[in-house]
């Protein structure tokens, strides 16, 4: 019996992935300041209330 051989892609440049990934974010005027992605996550995620003692 005899393996087929099958024609391999290759692996996808991820350099060339993720420049077009910032190239679009660049695109859509995306923010990269690290301080205001967790000024705008504190808005969205609900901290827990303290938890009372019993």
């Amino acid at each position: 019996m005899r393996k087929s051989k099958a024609a391999k892609m290759p692996p996808p440049n991820p350099d060339t992935q993720s420049e077009k990934f910032k190239a679009a974010a660049r695109a859509l005027e995306c923010d990269e300041d690290e301080a205001r992605w967790d000024e705008r996550l504190k808005k969205v995620v609900k901290q827990r209330p303290p938890e009372k003692p019993e």
